[in-house]
């Protein structure tokens, strides 16, 4: 049995450092993966599994030491080891502080790297099969989504059960909760990773160019067509096609659909000629769409087609357990896009988040953690959260208010979400615009 290479992670803004490292330990028989910033480093750590962290300290922009807090904080289990050329004691301290289990001074011999590291990985062994084991039963990464409610690992088990076949499946859920996510989890973890992965927005292409856009057309098929192109069906040949606002696919679209999955064939616009067609779709709505059958807007035998496996995606004010840790993640992501830092957030900021009801499910936060990454100078206050999440109005502990009250604090707080525009504010309170003047006044 072959045992496998040790990952390892050097971090060295000084290039010739980081190939003298890397020639070393490959000499050692270890897998490495080399950053020349703490920025690019995270990358890294994000999508892979990491054995052993090596960095130097001094680096311009974000420093070693940040990126030892960092590490101790979300991969506490990884061992790391420092190297750096400017040693002192009071570095050294504050090196063992934030976690690093071994320093190495500038220059050392290649018999001193190979000791610190065998000492580390050693050393680590027991405790990384233990966090294998401990993580599977709370997985709070799958794909791009994070979470660990109970209805996040409901939606986990059910792409689980169909990344590794081409069921169809169609994604149900309020707006912004992340339905591509969940397609793309179903595609890129599964057995088809490899194939291709398009999505289309139905609602994005006018009704009168869906057809020749999904399917494709021939040469003078219309005006226009001036040669044969194909369509998002022959694009995703072998892979999965994500029919994103499958509600707004005109009836013509759908009979088309519907043949598509019956007889694993399309014919494009203009041709007399079916092609056959290898993939898996998986279509995904915010809207009701027994509602729009009822309507006769959406065919009832495409709707059973779709929904051999159905997937609803909760919204997050019923996972408000996964906040911190939705946080978390676009902390990461635009601390480094726009600060080239790792920026935390006070536990009072955190609670305003964790107590907004969140229409606008998980863009709604992503948006709201961006401007406050993009307004903070450093810890992230409920100042430099967007207002109307600052003056949310909180049910009282104790007693209570009457009715009147409390809507008129809510429509003060809708207007001040919408900055005042009353057409938005009648839309959000589901009302007409007279009724909104008659309450203002």
């Amino acid at each position: 049995m072959t045992l496998r290479k040790e990952n390892i992670l050097i971090v060295d803004d000084d290039i010739h450092i980081l190939e003298l490292l890397q020639r070393h330990l490959r000499s050692l028989d270890y897998h490495t993966f080399k950053a020349v910033s703490v920025k690019e480093a995270l990358f890294i750590l994000k999508d892979t599994f990491i054995d052993l962290l090596i960095t130097d300290i001094q680096m311009p922009e974000v420093d070693g030491l940040q990126l030892l807090k960092f590490t101790n904080e979300h991969y506490p289990d990884i061992p790391k080891l420092v190297v750096t050329g400017y040693p002192s004691v009071t570095g050294a301290l504050e090196t063992f502080k934030s976690g690093a289990v071994d320093y190495l001074t500038k220059p050392f011999t290649k018999e001193e790297l190979r000791l610190a590291v065998a000492k580390a990985v050693t050393n680590q062994h027991g405790k990384s099969q233990t966090r294998k084991v401990q993580k599977a039963p709370t997985q709070t990464k799958y794909g791009d989504m994070v979470g660990a409610s109970g209805s996040f690992q409901k939606v986990t088990n059910i792409i689980d059960r169909v990344k590794d076949n081409k069921a169809t499946v169609l994604i149900k859920g309020e707006s912004g909760t992340g339905k591509e996510l969940v397609a793309r989890a179903i595609h890129y973890t599964g057995k088809f990773s490899r194939a291709p992965f398009i999505a289309v927005n139905c609602g994005a292409i006018p009704e009168n160019l869906q057809e020749a856009e999904l399917f494709g057309y021939i040469k003078g098929a219309f005006t226009g067509a001036n040669e044969n192109r194909n369509g998002f069906f022959q694009a995703a040949q072998g892979g999965t096609l994500f029919l994103d606002e499958i509600g707004t696919a005109s009836l013509a679209v759908q009979t088309k659909l519907l043949r598509a999955l019956q007889e694993k064939e399309i014919t494009k616009v203009g041709s007399q000629k079916p092609e056959k067609v290898d993939i898996r779709i998986i279509a995904a709505t915010n809207a009701d769409l027994m509602e729009n059958i009822k309507n006769k807007d959406f065919r009832e035998d495409l709707y059973y087609r779709l929904t051999v496996v159905e997937i609803t995606v909760p919204p997050l004010r019923e996972r408000k357990s996964d906040i911190p840790l939705l946080v978390d993640k676009f902390l990461l992501k635009y601390g480094v896009e726009y600060k080239d830092r790792l920026l935390k957030i006070s536990p009072e900021a955190l609670s305003v988040l964790e107590r907004h009801h969140w229409p606008g499910n998980i863009r709604e936060l992503e948006n709201s953690i961006q401007r406050a990454v993009i307004m903070a100078d450093g810890l992230i206050g409920v100042k430099d959260l967007p207002d109307y999440l600052k003056y949310e109005i909180e049910f009282p502990q104790t007693g209570f208010v009457p009715l009147k009250v409390m809507e008129k604090e809510y429509v003060k707080r809708v207007l001040l979400h919408t900055q005042g525009n009353k057409t938005k504010a009648a839309k959000i309170l589901q009302i007409d615009r007279k009724t909104l003047r008659d309450k203002l006044h």
